[in-house]
């Protein structure tokens, strides 16, 4: 399987970051991916504490984007996250998942929240719940090459929410992130390649990249991870789509050789 992992510097612009989607999945597909998957806040990155003019369902312009672009290319497209209208006022941070026939075929909104104080590492305070309703459902979905863990970003740090997509017979874990430079500098691959070495599982993480407003800056450094926790391919510093092959096999000879999943005794 070949998959497109797209890094973007998303700003508080629908229109423009839509623009920069349709382009770089394009260049995902002339790179052969049959599964692209877009970073946190694709289509539109905020400073903190700042409004979400642009909540929506997932029948809006965004998710509809989506939808013409798997049409258009047919792959399949893990349309990172947006913000989608909820019931209490606030908004969810949802994950879609979109098929080569333009269908949904899975919707996850974000059960971890970034509530926390970076201010002593040189970065800012992100109160995410204040604007952010949680999710509450682990999702899992079934493609044409496996079933797909989805997450997002801060739900790297849990790895229970991990080992429920392994149990569920997961082969690939989604993980759109924005994460923030200060913890992403020492925590993003280290957390990135133990997720993929517990699970046994490839590991996609595109990610948002340089600065979007003048308060606000991503890590980057999108990265796809193999079973063994060996790092594929990672992006450099700017825009642009990475296309990875999969070696189904070498998985499947990595759980038969060294078959950790069946030894679990918690």
């Amino acid at each position: 399987m070949r998959a497109g992992l797209i890094q973007m510097r998303s700003i508080d612009d629908v229109a423009a970051n839509l623009a920069a989607t349709r382009e770089l999945v394009a260049e995902a597909a002339r790179g052969g991916a049959e599964l692209a998957l877009l970073p946190e806040n694709f289509a539109f990155m905020r400073s903190e504490g700042l409004a979400i003019p642009c909540a929506q369902g997932l029948d809006g312009e965004i998710v509809g984007t989506l939808r013409e672009l798997a049409r258009a290319h047919g792959l399949w497209i893990v349309g990172g996250t947006f913000p989608e209208l909820s019931s209490d006022g606030r908004v969810h941070n949802t994950s879609t998942l979109i098929s080569a026939s333009g269908d949904i075929a899975a919707v996850y909104r974000k059960i971890h929240l970034f509530d926390v104080d970076l201010r002593a590492q040189g970065g800012a305070e992100f109160r995410e719940s204040a604007s952010i309703a949680p999710g509450k459902e682990v999702v899992v979905a079934r493609t044409p090459f496996g079933v797909l863990g989805m997450s997002v970003c801060y739900d790297l740090r849990f790895p229970e929410l991990y080992r429920r997509h392994a149990d569920a017979g997961a082969r690939f874990l989604a993980v759109p992130s924005a994460f923030a430079k200060e913890t992403g500098r020492d925590h993003w691959e280290v957390l990135l390649r133990a997720r993929a070495i517990e699970n046994q599982c490839f590991v996609f993480a595109p990610a948002q990249w340089g600065q979007h407003t003048p308060a606000r800056a991503s890590h980057g450094r999108s990265l796809a991870i193999d079973p063994w926790g060996v790092v594929l391919a990672v992006a450099p510093d700017r825009p642009c789509a990475v296309v990875v092959d999969c070696d189904l096999a070498q998985q499947d000879h990595i759980r038969a050789s060294l078959p950790a999943l069946r030894h679990r005794q918690l």
